[in-house]
């Protein structure tokens, strides 16, 4: 179905929700400029369409946002980004707006890059830079259910507890634009964000780094390689990808420097800087740069499966080891598990493609065109997809959907 706007990112879906004065199993989607839509899932019709008062601005422009929208526990709203730098909360019933809040005092060089996420009443949010032209500092934002923004964590100036203006900081950059945004761990609720280049003194700098914060977005861990320094001179951002929860005491983390990283959760606790210690440093799946969300499967143990540029590879975990399984020669955008079926789209017009994971057996290949870092959802006996990429500063885009027969 067209689009008024790419989506470059992934829907999100609530089923037999009340929209427009009747039930629908509804998709949800964030264009690049902004404009939310409410999709019929069984039928591909637009119930309603949200459009923010800066879309004329910005159309057109290389401001733009690859933000997945979420939805509030009630069901009753969404949550979603637009590019002038402001989350909203949206009506599910009609895409009425019942508050819109700033997250950046610079919108017009802070970006919102990353998935929101929610957790405990609040809504989670990070911000990444255009253009990675100074000043800007990634920070992750913490606000109500009521539009109020509770807590601010800066990765550059992080003894200052609010939005900033990013021209008061004197250091720049360290931008948070992982796929995934900010993880919540469960039980805990503490998040995991990684940072991309930017200064690292340990101290109130945090470029190129793993940070864990408390609920309230204080620092409680933190991680950085020993070459951190060589990672932001050489454009090697550590936070081209989220952190990857995978149990307990586990995570992963990748980056432009074509390696995952096993993290013992355990050794980042603490603010004082640490560096080095992984348990395990692996190769990508094609040794190229990791830009999207590894998946985990949870079937007879916990695997890592990730895809880049070139390949798709699975990992098991086993006595805090990765150990490589299986491997195929297709690249893709951020694996998902669905149904015992791995999904991994394929950017560059290959489709969209459907694997065994246990095996990396090839079961079919459904026809989708090119993308960037879009993504798939599988459930309730449809897959939806949509296509095109926020570079192309298009005004215009396509949403597949497949549905059982």
């Amino acid at each position: 179905m067209q689009l008024p706007g790419t989506v470059d990112s992934a829907p999100i879906y609530l089923k037999g929700v009340t929209v427009e004065g009747a039930v629908h199993d509804t998709l949800f989607v964030t264009t690049s400029y902004g404009i939310t839509l409410a999709i019929d899932a069984r039928t591909g019709s637009i119930l309603w369409q949200y459009t923010p008062p800066s879309y004329s601005q910005v159309a057109g422009s290389p401001r733009i946002t690859e933000a997945a929208p979420v939805a509030d526990p009630s069901r009753e709203w969404i949550y979603a980004a637009s590019p002038d730098g402001r989350i909203e909360k949206l009506s599910v019933a009609d895409g009425s707006v019942a508050w819109r809040v700033w997250i950046t005092k610079l919108a017009k060089r802070e970006k919102i890059a990353s998935s929101l996420n929610f957790a405990h009443g609040h809504v989670i949010a990070t911000t990444s830079g255009f253009f990675d032209k100074a000043p800007y500092q990634g920070h992750v934002a913490v606000i109500s259910s009521s539009g109020r923004v509770l807590y601010v964590w800066n990765a550059l100036c992080s003894n200052r507890t609010r939005l900033i203006e990013p021209a008061s900081c004197p250091a720049s950059d360290s931008a948070i634009w992982g796929r995934a945004g900010a993880v919540v761990v469960p039980g805990s609720g503490d998040l995991l964000v990684a940072t991309g280049n930017g200064q690292w003194n340990g101290k109130t700098n945090w470029g190129d780094a793993v940070v864990e914060l408390s609920a309230t977005a204080k620092m409680v861990g933190n991680y950085t390689p020993k070459n951190t320094a060589e990672l932001y001179d050489a454009d090697q951002d550590l936070g081209s990808t989220s952190p990857v929860y995978l149990t307990p005491g586990l995570i992963a983390q990748g980056g432009k420097d074509n390696k995952i990283r096993l993290l013992s959760l355990a050794s980042l606790q603490g603010t004082a800087p640490h560096k080095g210690g992984e348990l395990q440093v692996v190769p990508t799946p094609s040794m190229s740069h990791l830009f999207t969300a590894p998946a985990v499967w949870r079937a007879s143990g916990t695997w890592l499966i990730a895809a880049d540029a070139g390949a798709t590879q699975a990992w098991v975990l086993h006595n805090k080891r990765l150990q490589p399984v299986w491997s195929q020669a297709n690249g893709g955008t951020s694996p998902v598990v669905a149904g015992d079926l791995l999904y991994v789209y394929d950017p560059s017009g290959g489709g969209l493609r459907v694997y065994l994971p246990a095996s990396g057996t090839l079961v079919a290949t459904l026809p989708a065109g090119s993308g960037h870092w879009n993504s798939p959802i599988a459930t309730d006996g449809f897959v939806a997809l949509p296509e095109g990429s926020a570079n192309d500063h298009v005004t215009s885009g396509v949403l597949d959907i497949w549905r059982l027969p």
